[in-house]
């Protein structure tokens, strides 16, 4: 898998604001496309109380799309929220997935993104499916220098540790 923060932009402040919502299924390139198109529009107009919000979003590894808020520039209000929730609605409704699933969770395992219930997951651990090592997606990231340092851990260092015995 690529090293998805070079798709991170650079001229982000390190404290901009971050939403990651993962979808229940990966999208075909034909969906992906179409998902680029209506986050470059969304952000391109992307405003609060009028004035424009610096804004990005892309899709990550074909499933998980990252919105992003500089509010050096313009804070983001409770209405430009609301905004960026219709349109993962409004994908959810195109493409028929789930993107609010909190109970679904998101690991790199082989180098593909391999989705697992929560309720599984000890089970998953204790049949050697998932280690302590293996790459978890923590899509709680609140910032973008969360983003890059904490999105993609190791299970061990992401709160599932508690949630599970791992075996060292």
């Amino acid at each position: 898998m690529t090293d998805y923060r070079e798709l991170i932009p650079a001229d982000f402040a390190p404290d901009s604001r971050v939403w990651v919502y993962q979808s229940s299924r990966l999208f075909m390139m034909s969906e992906a496309l179409h998902i680029e198109e209506l986050l470059s529009s969304f952000t391109a107009n992307w405003q609060s109380h009028g004035a424009p919000v610096k804004g990005y979003a892309n899709l990550f590894f074909g499933q998980f799309i990252v919105l992003m808020a500089d509010e050096h520039a313009t804070g983001v209000s409770g209405c430009s929220t609301d905004s960026s929730v219709r349109l993962i609605k409004q994908i959810e409704q195109l493409f028929k997935v789930n993107m609010f699933d909190r109970q679904m969770l998101a690991f790199q395992v082989k180098d593909k993104v391999q989705m697992l219930p929560l309720a599984q997951l000890q089970y998953a651990v204790d049949n050697n499916f998932i280690s302590a090592d293996t790459l978890y997606f923590n899509n709680l990231v609140q910032t973008k220098e969360e983003l890059e340092n904490n999105w993609l851990i190791p299970v061990k260092d992401s709160w599932l540790a508690k949630r599970v015995t791992l075996t060292t």
